[in-house]
């Protein structure tokens, strides 16, 4: 089977233009199929606090009201998507930015009210593998952005994580797929203080005992639920690495 590699890569990386330009140097020299999937909520904060829009958050997810929609369109469907693919353009990676409305890519429910409304936040109830596969196939690399929609009209803003862990099972049938979440650190970490501390390893047993342990908790907990998850469903690997460490072959790897 062919390999493809996932690379799903945290908002502040893509946002300051040094460590994105770094992060698209290595993302180029993987070889064979790939596909992007980014994030933007510094810039999405920074553009709303301008336009006198208040961001809310409610653990570490955003509330997205109809202002708040507007911005995250603009933002991660516009100007991070766009610089992303402006820059894999020079250097000669054919990329497509995409959000999950295009060409019906993604599709998401509206998160239903419970003790907390979301507002137009999605979560992904289909991604569309044989129009990524029609992508694939003509050797262009698709760079998702973080918005998907309901078939009703609306965009819905989605987790970044889950977007690339959908998209990472559903081509799972066709490639041997490699899933990388990258952030600002080297991997999970046994002890948060101490960057050397890194997991090489994790089982779903190490995991559950970590976390009762409170060695991994908070965002990393829902992070590693996803890359087991992704594992179940036919994900050959998934690593949590440093963004400069894409081809290193370093970090934690999810068995």
């Amino acid at each position: 089977m062919e390999k493809l590699t996932l690379i799903k890569v945290g908002g502040k990386i893509v946002e300051e233009e040094a460590s994105l330009r770094r992060l698209l140097h290595d993302f180029a020299g993987i070889e064979g199929f790939k596909v992007l999937v980014h994030g933007g909520g510094r810039s999405a904060t920074q553009l709303a606090s301008q336009l006198g829009v208040e961001t809310k958050m409610v653990n570490g997810r955003r509330i997205t009201d109809m202002e708040m929609l507007k911005i995250v369109t603009m933002v991660y469907g516009g100007l991070v998507n766009k610089n992303i693919v402006a820059g894999l353009q020079a250097l000669e990676v054919n990329a497509l930015g995409l959000t999950g409305a295009d060409m019906n890519l993604i599709c998401s429910d509206k998160r239903p009210v419970k003790e907390i409304d979301y507002g137009y936040a999605g979560d992904v109830k289909k991604v569309n593998a044989a129009c990524l596969l029609s992508l694939l196939r003509q050797h262009i690399v698709p760079v998702l952005a973080p918005l998907t929609h309901d078939k009703q009209g609306h965009l819905l803003n989605t987790n970044a994580d889950t977007i690339a862990a959908e998209t990472a099972k559903a081509l799972a049938p066709y490639f041997d797929v490699t899933l990388v979440f990258c952030f600002e650190k080297r991997g999970v970490l046994k002890d948060e203080n101490n960057d050397d501390s890194v997991i090489p390893e994790l089982t779903g047993e190490l995991f559950k005992q970590y976390v009762q342990e409170s060695i991994i908790q908070g965002g990393m907990v829902p992070k590693l639920e996803n890359s087991f998850e992704a594992i179940r469903s036919g994900v050959k690997e998934v690593i949590i690495t440093h963004a400069s460490e894409i081809n290193k072959n370093s970090g934690t790897r999810i068995k």
